[in-house]
């Protein structure tokens, strides 16, 4: 398909004009980033295990841009990136009829596959799926990350790297914000494939061949994706469907083909149609039968599509305040829940993050219930964080007390499937109130447990909750999540054999595709000759924007939004580094020390104190807790890259650094998230280190403007952040 004219090696410069260049250029990162989004959005609709690591796919993107800049000048793969799209798409579409299970007591996968028929074939190793759709994902990139490299040396040569860089993040915030409006607007993966296949135009519209090839191989892998669609609606976070379920007793709401929740009456006018709905309405009930005193004001978090808010205006609330971060399920909660519960004017619905409202109200309620919380998939696609984590932690259950009125209790429904989540959710609500809370078991439909606490229950059931205390206080191990080590899910501070064994695998494959891709590469091993310091540039790189991410979706909620406007701050900030080193350019010294401050300043400030200060304070100090590592990391790379005379092989093992600094990240599941600052810091240090030992002249020299920055260099330095 590609006619190889087209793509000059770097030897030879194209007559092209730089206008021409520059409009190539940002297609290809505009291409790069709307499709990152895309696959993120798309895969785990299809493939059910995606959606608990969607930082596979910016993994994998970034491993294949890599590979494709250290390609930069040679034969063109430019025909590789439609038939590779195709590829995955096709494989995605084959993988969706399969489900994949994994028999394991430490990974808390609820692979719930709802909209599979019984006779669907089954596979017990989601590693499988896991690791295939990471090879064949990293294709897609490995062509735009050719094109951008060679795009960025012609400007280079031409003009300034600094222009054509320009470009490369043009495209990218073009993509990233037009992909946000998409998701605001709440469209499917027909508008976002088309989107990036009709913006690959740019490339093989002046081919002879490609020009008609193109269209026919895009047009096919658009009608595979909607041949292969089963949701109903894409929310900012699930494919959602819905149904009737057998028993006709409610509306079944699917997320991602599993089931995620059930929209029933609770109407005591209206009689139970069956035994499921009776059981559902007595275990909905049972805290209003243990208040001391009926509820007034209520505060439902993940209230869905409204059972828990029925229950409540049922049971004579005055006043219901519903928090729910998807704006999807709110709607179907609004039109097709039997109750009708959010028409009335006693409720009020709030479309947000049950923590960022607990962060911003001042209210005080009788009875906060949380409801099923659990998410069944993760929001970041920097950060292995589930969307509900934040959720379940001491620190929310602590946020939400203070919300209580002196006679107020809080309500957990929850699907308990092993002891130690039991033991933890007990747990934390003892340590909230200094006392043991009610545990109800049963019934199994929606949920299996319920944990209530507070002043509301005081005297209620109290010889069972001594016998629960004395069992949580002979549990000295017991580890309870917090806001910085928020896994709910995992058996304790450590990284199973299952998340190693992936880890081992994607190192591999890393080491692989680099060594094959760059013969330089190859021999800078054999030699010895390893470049320290672009390897722990791009390794710490990546554990900052991790950092940056979750720490932010803690400040201001896990929705689309925070993490939309955080890549923004990491690109300005990138931008802002890269434009300052070409007119006024840091010195060594000024950038390492800035470095090594803002981070320790990072780790040093507590959370909390962003959510004590009023709305301007709070997003000025987000800003200099995100900006300033990322600015002085970018001024510190590019007056190490400036002295690399092998440009490739210096790309090669930053970018080595950065898939480690990926991996890396599941050291959180052990050290937790803050300590992410110092592992940053760590590495920083060791390159410095490194940097000192090996050329003092030039860290004594500073001040030296880095000129003609070659291929995609910068990538060390973002870690693949504006390629999003």
């Amino acid at each position: 398909m590609a006619d190889h004219a087209q793509e000059a090696p770097v030897a030879v410069l194209s007559s092209k004009p730089l206008r021409r260049l520059a409009v190539e250029l940002f297609a290809a990162s505009f291409v790069v980033l709307f499709q990152e989004l895309t696959l993120i959005r798309w895969l785990p609709g299809q493939v059910r295990v995606l959606a608990y690591f969607p930082n596979l796919i910016l993994l994998s993107a970034f491993l294949g841009l890599g590979l494709g800049c250290l390609r930069a000048g040679r034969r063109s793969l430019l025909w590789l990136w439609p038939a590779s799209v195709l590829g995955l798409v096709a494989v995605g579409s084959a993988m969706s009829r399969v489900a994949f299970t994994q028999n394991s007591a430490t990974e808390h996968l609820w692979l719930l596959y709802y909209d599979l028929p019984r006779d669907a074939p089954v596979i017990g190793d989601v590693r499988l799926p896991i690791v295939l759709c990471f090879i064949l994902s990293a294709l897609t990139f490995l062509p735009l990350g050719q094109i951008v490299a060679g795009r960025i040396r012609e400007f280079q040569a031409r003009s300034s790297a600094l222009w054509g860089y320009a470009w490369d993040l043009l495209g990218s915030l073009v993509g990233a914000v037009l992909f946000a409006l998409l998701g605001f607007l709440q469209t499917g993966p027909l508008i976002w494939f088309s989107a990036v296949l009709a913006a690959g135009l740019v490339f093989f519209a002046r081919q002879r061949r490609g020009r008609w090839i193109y269209p026919a191989v895009g047009l096919l892998t658009v009608v595979m994706v909607v041949k292969a669609e089963r949701a109903e609606r894409y929310s900012p976070y699930y494919a959602i469907s819905h149904r009737q379920p057998a028993n006709e007793a409610g509306i079944e709401i699917l997320t991602n083909g599993s089931l995620h929740q059930v929209a029933t009456s609770f109407d005591p006018a209206v009689p139970a149609i069956n035994d499921w709905q009776r059981s559902v309405r007595h275990g909905y009930r049972i805290p209003y039968q243990l208040v001391a005193q009926r509820p007034r004001r209520v505060l439902v978090l993940g209230a869905g599509t409204g059972n828990d808010v029925a229950v409540a205006l049922s049971e004579g609330a005055e006043q219901v305040d519903a928090v729910e971060i998807d704006p999807v399920i709110l709607e179907l909660g609004r039109g097709l829940h039997p109750d009708h519960p959010y028409a009335s004017p006693r409720v009020h619905a709030i479309n947000t993050d049950a923590r960022s409202f607990l962060n911003e109200s001042h209210d005080e309620y009788d009875l906060i219930v949380f409801g099923t919380l659990d998410s069944m998939t993760r929001l970041s696609a920097l950060s292995n964080v589930r969307l509900d984590n934040f959720v379940y932690t001491l620190d929310c259950l602590e946020a939400a007390a203070r919300h209580l009125s002196p006679q107020g209790g809080i309500v957990m429904y929850f699907m308990v499937a092993t002891d130690y989540i039991d033991e933890r959710l007990a747990a934390m609500l003892m340590a909230t109130f200094h006392e043991p809370p009610i545990r109800i078991r049963g019934p199994a439909e929606l949920f299996n447990t319920i944990y209530m606490g507070g002043p509301a229950f005081a005297g209620k059931l109290t010889e069972q909750r001594q016998a629960l205390g004395a069992t949580l206080l002979h549990l000295p191990d017991l580890q309870l999540p917090t806001d910085d080590w928020p896994y709910l899910y995992l058996q304790g501070h450590s990284i199973s054999s299952f998340y190693l064994t992936l880890v081992g695998i994607f190192a591999v494959l890393t080491v692989a595709g680099v060594g094959a891709a760059s013969g330089e590469m190859r021999r800078s091993v054999t030699r010895r000759r390893i470049d320290g310091e672009m390897f722990c540039f791009g390794l710490a790189f990546l554990l900052l924007e991790t950092k940056s991410v979750t720490g932010m979706n803690l400040v201001w909620g896990a929705t689309w939004l925070t993490s939309a406007i955080v890549f923004a701050a990491i690109l300005f900030m990138v931008l802002l580094a890269t434009v300052l080193m070409q007119l006024r350019p840091l010195s060594w010294r000024v950038s390492v020390v800035g470095l090594v401050v803002s981070l320790l300043a990072a780790y040093a400030v507590p959370m909390h104190v962003f959510l004590r200060v009023n709305w301007a304070t709070r997003l000025a100090l987000s800003g200099l807790f995100v900006g300033g590592p990322i600015f002085f990391a970018s001024a510190c790379f590019a007056l190490l890259f400036r002295t690399r005379a092998e440009a490739d092989v210096a790309f090669g093992w930053n970018l080595l650094g950065a898939v480690a600094g990926g991996l890396l990240e599941f050291l959180s599941m052990v050290i937790g998230i803050k300590s992410l600052s110092l592992l940053a810091l760590t590495a920083y240090l060791v390159a410095v280190l490194i940097h000192l030992r090996r050329q003092p002249a030039v860290a004594e020299a500073g001040g030296v403007a880095a000129e003609a920055l070659p291929v995609r260099a910068w990538d060390g330095g973002r870690a693949g952040v504006l390629d999003r």
